[in-house]
């Protein structure tokens, strides 16, 4: 199969999985992609089967979508079929449904192995193989919102010792708000940038600070040579757009977080089920686009994280989203619903697509504003991955 995949299409994918069931035994499978604000499942092609629900299946309320949300096994009553999670590293990319006797007892390994493999050929087209994108949409995005998406890194990365999950909404319309995170020697490198406005010009801002960052990052710079560069940036090629920003590295064998604020909302420390106050509120700097920082590097924060310590990153666009009668979000009830997903037992991808789907039903599927959340967990001797 893998010598296969070389050659094949995006198209070609579905079968080719469907293919190697039926060399195991099983009569067949299907496999279903995550659209991009994580409500429904929907199915990729596969010639040997009708298209009977192109339209998808709901993330909420269905068997499919509980090995989605939980990334465990589900077993239909039947037990002649199962729902296997499709996971990237720690990146939920869909599931994968085997049918047929053995699907959910004698074959069980085999189908997870399967639903693996599927996950990451899925991954190795998606950068080349448009379909892949598409079945993802149900709608055209923006152009500023499709500029901004060619930037972001997955939603969720992590390792043995930490863990970065992220959402963005509205994620077809997305105009000023962008995150980054990535692993390097042993250290993960955290960024939140909310460019002002929310027009091409934005995305092009926030575009262009994600590519400063990367661009210091990898040549050795440190939080403070990303902040100037970013500023001198915004000055010279995008003037008189201006930009908040948080850029943090999280040592994952020691636990210090360093963090620089830029005119953004503070993040939170979660720990123990509850908000340590003020634990990372600290002065913070000017906005990035005035070219200040360019002549005097800002001064880096540090603190000591305990193991199991969560910290929350978010625009104000969350804190400051409104219901119809003018209710603020705000900070309490963004903090509460965090702890309370995970103490549910919930993993931080899952805990914050349920957060960001609530904040869309308070606003009536109508955010006035970018509304971007990141959760980093520093879990150093745990053996859960992204839990």
């Amino acid at each position: 199969m893998l010598q296969r995949s070389h050659n094949a299409s995006a198209a070609q994918m579905a079968g080719l999985i469907s293919e190697g069931a039926r060399r195991l035994g099983l009569v067949r499978t299907r496999l279903y992609l995550s659209d991009v604000q994580q409500l429904k499942l929907v199915p990729l092609p596969q010639h040997d089967l009708p298209a009977t629900d192109e339209r998808g299946i709901e993330i909420e309320g269905s068997l499919a979508g509980l090995a989605y949300r939980t990334e465990r096994v589900q077993v239909a009553p039947s037990e002649d079929s199962a729902w296997f999670p499709m996971v990237d590293g720690v990146e939920r990319i869909g599931v994968m449904q085997a049918v047929g006797p053995g699907a959910a007892t004698g074959l069980l390994a085999a189908c997870q192995a399967l639903a693996s493999l599927a996950a990451l050929l899925v991954v190795s087209k998606s950068s080349h193989h448009d379909l892949l994108v598409k079945i993802e949409r149900a709608r055209p995005m923006t152009l500023q919102a499709e500029l901004l998406w060619a930037f972001l890194p997955p939603r969720t990365i992590g390792t043995a010792s930490a863990t970065s999950s992220a959402v963005l909404e509205p994620a077809y319309n997305i105009g000023g708000d962008a995150f980054d995170h990535n692993f390097i020697d042993g250290v993960l490198h955290l960024t939140l940038v909310d460019a002002m406005g929310h027009d091409l010009a934005s995305g092009g801002a926030s575009a262009a600070a994600l590519a400063a960052c990367r661009f210091v990052r990898r040549s050795g710079g440190t939080l403070a040579d990303i902040v100037a560069t970013v500023d001198r940036t915004l000055v010279d090629w995008i003037p008189d757009r201006l930009m908040t920003a948080v850029v943090a590295e999280l040592d994952t064998h020691r636990g210090e977080f360093t963090w620089i604020n830029c005119a953004h909302p503070a993040p939170l420390l979660l720990r123990d089920g509850r908000v340590v106050h003020h634990a990372l509120e600290r002065p913070s700097h000017l906005p990035l686009g005035f070219g200040f920082h360019s002549s005097k590097p800002p001064v880096q924060e540090h603190v000591r994280l305990q193991p199991g310590d969560r910290v929350l990153v978010y625009s104000d666009g969350v804190t400051e989203a409104r219901s119809p009668d003018g209710d603020l979000f705000g900070e309490r009830r963004l903090a509460d619903a965090v702890i309370r997903s995970i103490a549910s037992g919930e993993s931080a991808p899952e805990a914050l697509r349920r957060l960001v789907q609530s904040l869309l039903s308070r606003q009536q599927h109508r955010l006035r504003d970018d509304a971007t959340i990141m959760l980093t967990e520093w879990h150093p001797s745990s053996d859960r991955g992204a839990r």
